[in-house]
C-alpha cells in the first residue's frame, strides 16, 4: 500500500465530518466505546515517518533516543448498539507500511474502507459515516523526517530533528522546530511555532494558515530573510524591535513585514489568510 494513494484524504475528511452527525442523529440512542491499539518496531534514525490521521483526532509526536517507533492509538467509536460498535471496531484502526528508510502509519475506518477487504463485503451500509476519533501518541527516533496529514484535532511535535511536511484541516498546533526545513499548510485554527529551540541552525520554513491565529517565536540569534503577510483580514503584531526592513523603501505595515534578521540567509515565510500573526522572541523556557 502506498501512502501517496491515500494521503489525499482531506477531501474525504471534510465529507465524513459533515455527514456523520446527520447519520447518528437518526438513531434513538448513542453508545460510545473507547479502545487502545499499540504497536512498536525497530526503525533506524535518518528515515521518514509518514502519518495519515483520522478525520477527527489528535496527533502527538515525540522524539526519542531509541531507534524505534512506538504507536499508541486511542480509538473512540459511536453507534446505536454494542453489536454495531463491535462491527465498527473490526474495521477501525491503523496499519503500517514498513520499508527501509520509510514507514507509513495510516488510519482507516468507514470513511476510506482500508484494512481487511473481507470485512467490507457484507458491512452494513447504515454504519457508514458514523463518528469515530483516533488520538495518536507516536514516539519516533530523534533524527528523522516527518510527513503528516491530519483532519480535525490537536497537533504537537517536540524533540524531532529533521524535515517536516504538515497538512492539517483544522488544529490547535504546537510545533517545536530544532533543525530541518519545515512546510506546513493548515486550514484553520491556532498555530504556535517555535524555531531554533536548541539554537539557530539556519533552516527554511514556510507556514501557511488560511484562517486563525499564528504565533511565531524566533531565537535571539536568528539570521534569516523573513516574509510575513496577512492576505485579507487581520493584522501582524511584531514584538521584535530590532527587525529591519529588507528594503528601506518598503516599510512594515500591519499586513506585511518583509524583514532581514541578523545578516540574512534562509527564507522564513509566514502567511495568514484571515486572522492574526504575532512575531516574538523565543521564550527562555525553550
Amino acid at each position: 500500500m502506498k501512502i501517496s494513494t491515500i494521503s489525499g484524504g482531506l477531501a474525504s475528511f471534510i465529507l465524513t465530518l459533515a455527514v456523520a452527525p446527520l447519520v447518528l442523529g437518526q438513531t434513538s440512542q448513542v453508545l460510545k466505546r473507547t479502545t487502545t491499539k499499540t504497536d512498536k518496531f525497530d526503525f533506524a534514525a535518518g528515515g521518514t515517518v509518514a502519518i495519515v490521521g483520522a478525520p477527527l483526532g489528535s496527533i502527538r509526536i515525540v522524539g526519542s533516543k531509541k531507534n524505534q517507533i512506538e504507536i499508541t492509538a486511542e480509538i473512540e467509536l459511536q453507534a446505536a448498539s454494542e453489536a454495531d460498535l463491535t462491527k465498527l471496531a473490526d474495521v477501525t484502526g491503523f496499519v503500517t507500511d514498513e520499508s527501509t528508510g520509510r514507514t507509513g502509519i495510516v488510519s482507516y475506518g468507514t470513511y476510506n474502507k482500508l484494512g481487511d477487504k473481507r470485512l467490507w463485503k457484507k458491512f452494513p451500509k447504515d454504519l457508514l459515516g458514523l463518528p469515530l476519533r483516533i488520538d495518536y501518541v507516536i514516539t519516533v527516533p530523534r533524527y528523522c523526517d516527518l510527513e503528516i496529514d491530519g483532519g480535525k484535532g490537536d497537533l504537537s511535535i517536540a524533540g524531532v530533528e529533521g524535515t517536516m511536511r504538515i497538512n492539517f484541516l483544522e488544529t490547535t498546533a504546537k510545533l517545536e522546530i530544532i533543525s530541518g526545513s519545515t512546510t506546513a499548510t493548515i486550514g484553520s485554527g491556532s498555530v504556535d511555532v517555535a524555531l531554533g529551540v536548541n539554537g539557530w541552525r539556519g533552516r527554511a520554513a514556510n507556514i501557511q494558515l488560511a484562517t486563525g491565529d499564528l504565533r511565531v517565536q524566533l531565537p535571539a540569534n536568528v539570521s534569516a530573510e523573513i516574509d510575513s503577510r496577512i492576505l485579507r483580514t487581520g493584522s501582524i503584531e511584531n514584538l521584535i524591535p530590532d527587525l529591519k526592513p529588507r528594503d528601506r523603501k518598503v516599510p512594515f505595515t500591519d499586513k506585511s513585514i518583509i524583514a532581514k534578521a541578523g545578516v540574512g540567509g534562509v527564507a522564513l515565510n509566514f502567511t495568514v489568510g484571515d486572522g492574526t500573526l504575532k512575531i516574538e522572541r523565543l521564550a527562555l523556557s525553550h
